[in-house]
């Protein structure tokens, strides 16, 4: 199929590169010109895992291509995926949807053949409503379908993701879209190992929203435990691991630290619990509440954790700070809670110095008066401890590193805030760690 990808940001570059690694022809419609010349050059403007290889293979061949011009797309394609921003409003009161109006009203009268649009951006329930006015008052053309396709990536495995979903929603209400929106999946669903779930636009808005909003309360949930766990001395690692045990709850997204953030859950449930309120849902806007409370707490807990594995005041003391995204395997630092806490802590007098792997020329234009330098060696070099805010492997799991940093360390101390780290090495290199929600080790 001939299909656009309309906002070329985390979510459309990684999905323009997997649509066309499926096999299909695809131009992606980016309006920032810095940002399409670097697509069109066949290299991404943000660090994605598998992205950089997609794009050097298929942007060479044409099969995919980028443009700032919405009409060029809209004479190309025969389905447009709608993939553009949709932040929190500045009051912190729902989703700014602009964009996504704006994208569908300016591509609509562009239309000279029936197309599908199908909108992929995190919208509020009633938006897909709203766009299909649009579309009856600005299409031209007869056989215009609108269709709502949430996405469920995680960055840092947005390709993989995209390629081998777990399920695929679709929300629409006319045979034709769902012709379109089984065409163009065709190549995933052949496989026989996901489904489809085709429901009504409303549905899909709202299930969505919940997803992300119930993984952030599992998120907070363990966190609270950590809390318990700090007043009682139990260890919320092994509280987390007897409750994944049990299948209704499982494993994944129980490991407790400084909570949530990036582009996705923080917005996601500030907007959705925003919008229970506005419909009066009171027990589930109760509760969410309760889960960004949660969430913001824990970074007043981090910056205890830190004081007291210090063991002196904060002012005048050296950090060195390991990652800077919101989580390991992005170069995203949007609502990081690792940079945020690295900020707080400069706040308090001390130095931190910063590193991370992919995200450390966002980090320095986010918050420019944080210390930060190339490699991990350099920014725990001379430190008095060391945080480790992140769970990439080559902090968490590399055996050498214990070894190599206790040589430039005043202070063989360890606060790990993400509760990411293999111990035995750090012990061995004689390290005493400290964890949110877990006693104290010492080598």
């Amino acid at each position: 199929m001939r299909v656009s990808v309309i906002g070329c940001g985390h979510l459309g570059t990684s999905h323009a590169a997997a649509m066309a690694e499926l096999g299909h022809e695809v131009i992606g419609v980016e309006i920032d010109p810095d940002k399409c010349a670097t697509l069109a050059g066949g290299a991404s403007w943000f660090y994605e895992a598998g992205l950089n290889e997609l794009l050097a293979r298929h942007v060479p061949t044409g099969r995919l291509r980028f443009t700032t011009s919405l009409a060029e797309a809209a004479a190309f394609a025969d389905v447009h995926f709608i993939t553009v921003g949709t932040p929190l409003r500045a009051d912190g009161r729902g989703y700014d949807i602009d964009q996504v109006l704006a994208a569908v009203g300016n591509l609509v009268p562009l239309l000279r053949r029936p197309a599908t649009i199908l909108g992929k951006s995190t919208v509020t329930v009633g938006t897909v409503a709203r766009l299909q006015e649009i579309i009856d008052r600005a299409a031209t053309v007869d056989g215009v379908e609108l269709a709502w396709n949430p996405e469920f990536l995680r960055e840092g495995h947005a390709v993989q993701d995209s390629l081998y979903p777990d399920r695929i929603l679709v929300g629409l209400s006319s045979p034709a879209a769902l012709a379109a929106v089984e065409e163009v999946f065709a190549p995933i669903l052949a496989r026989g190992d996901i489904e489809m779930v085709v429901t009504d636009p409303a549905t899909a808005e709202v299930a969505k929203s919940a997803a992300n909003a119930f993984l952030a309360m599992k998120v907070s949930f363990i966190n609270a435990m950590a809390q318990v766990c700090d007043r009682t001395g139990a260890d919320v690692a092994d509280v987390a691991r007897v409750m994944g045990i049990d299948k209704r709850i499982g494993p994944g997204g129980m490991r407790a630290g400084i909570g949530f953030g990036g582009g996705c859950l923080p917005k996601d449930v500030a907007a959705f619990t925003h919008r229970l309120g506005e419909l009066g849902a009171v027990d589930a806007h109760g509760l969410l509440t309760a889960v960004q409370d949660v969430n913001r707490s824990r970074q007043d807990a981090a910056v205890t954790l830190v004081e007291n594995a210090a063991g002196r005041p904060l002012k005048g003391l050296t950090i060195g700070y390991l990652g800077a995204a919101f989580k390991a395997g992005t170069s995203d630092v949007r609502d990081s809670p690792a940079l945020r806490l690295a900020d707080r802590l400069a706040g308090l007098g001390a130095t931190v110095v910063v590193f991370d792997p992919e995200a450390l020329d966002n980090a320095r234009r986010s918050n420019p008066r944080l210390e930060y330098r190339e490699d991990a060696a350099a920014a725990v070099a001379g430190a008095d401890l060391v945080v480790l805010a992140t769970e990439w492997p080559a902090f968490t799991h590399d055996a050498d590193l214990p070894a190599t940093a206790a040589e430039l360390v005043r202070n063989r101390t360890l606060v790990d805030i993400r509760n990411a780290v293999v111990d035995g090495p750090w012990l061995a290199a004689g390290w005493t760690i400290h964890q949110l929600g877990r006693p104290t080790r010492k080598p």
